[in-house]
């Protein structure tokens, strides 16, 4: 219970916490770094295979930076995007030099984020997660693998710009070098996510402060440039499905609670934040009444 008092607190409180003892083996989470390293590690001409213009699927995507064509800057960032669908199409198309260890990371994470999802719900006083609450909330999962190149001249660029997540929940693990930031959620203050050896970071994304009816927070993050050391970072994205309406819940405005967010249609919202750079946490404003 005292577990579940914190997560509820934090994710409306900070939309961000971190855990530990959470039943992901370690060497689950050391052999999808090791992965990652391999992807960027290998020849751009290998890579280039997997961008927009190369890739035979939208689902599996190597590219750089965030929204090159809306962006003033460049982010200092190389990423993989790998969208599931299925085992069958992960093994036909995602890159033999990841592809096992990213879906073992999948796979050995659905417990806790199942069990995460099932206290945020509680805390909400939604008591039962039935099928169709559970595709709403997880019925869709994207994997990004993220390789921040250390960076000659860091105070000119950041790894990635001030945002927050399209995501129901984010699932993160970060490598020990750190230069993940949180803004406070009521001030100008940027904390930095201290890396914990073993330990998961988790934030609360715009679609779950959506469903929550703003009772849990997204939160604004970024990452610094880094002149020194090359960064890995490897983020579960937990969404609704493409198909989806995004809205308050149900349960929570049935009693006269007002909702402050409309329905959406969750590939509606995630266009709209790919249409633009990364811009803090403007894209909610899409969903508000």
């Amino acid at each position: 219970p005292e577990v579940v008092k914190s997560i509820c607190e934090a994710a409306s409180k900070w939309g961000f916490f971190q855990i530990i003892n959470h039943d992901v083996p370690i060497e689950v989470l050391e052999n999808v770094k090791d992965a990652t390293y391999k992807f960027f590690g290998l020849p751009a001409e290998v890579k280039n295979k997997y961008s927009k213009e190369h890739s035979s699927s939208n689902n599996v995507r190597f590219g750089t930076s965030f929204t090159p064509q809306a962006e003033k800057a460049l982010e200092w960032k190389d990423y993989l995007s790998l969208f599931y669908v299925s085992e069958e199409e992960a093994s036909a198309l995602w890159p033999l030099a990841c592809r096992e260890q990213v879906l073992d990371y999948m796979r050995k994470s659905e417990v806790v984020i199942k069990q995460l999802l099932k206290m945020l719900m509680k805390g909400l006083n939604v008591n039962e997660i039935d099928e169709t609450k559970e595709s709403l909330l997880m019925g869709s999962m994207r994997t990004n693998l993220n390789y921040y190149p250390k960076c000659p001249n860091p105070e000119l660029t950041v790894g990635v710009g001030r945002h927050s997540d399209v995501s129901t929940l984010t699932i993160l693990l970060q490598d020990e070098i750190g230069g993940l930031f949180v803004r406070e959620n009521n001030g100008d203050n940027w904390i930095h996510v201290p890396p914990i050896k073993g330990s998961l970071v988790i934030n609360v994304g715009d679609a779950l402060q959506i469903m929550s009816n703003g009772k849990y927070r997204s939160v604004e993050h970024r990452v610094v440039a880094n002149g020194y050391n090359n960064r890995i970072s490897v983020p579960i994205f937990v969404n609704p499905r493409p198909t989806d309406m995004i809205g308050p819940l149900p349960e929570l405005i049935k009693d006269g609670e007002k909702p402050i967010y409309k329905q959406v249609l969750y590939s509606d919202y995630v266009k709209h934040f790919f249409r633009k750079g990364h811009d803090g946490k403007k894209t909610i404003e899409f969903a508000e009444l």
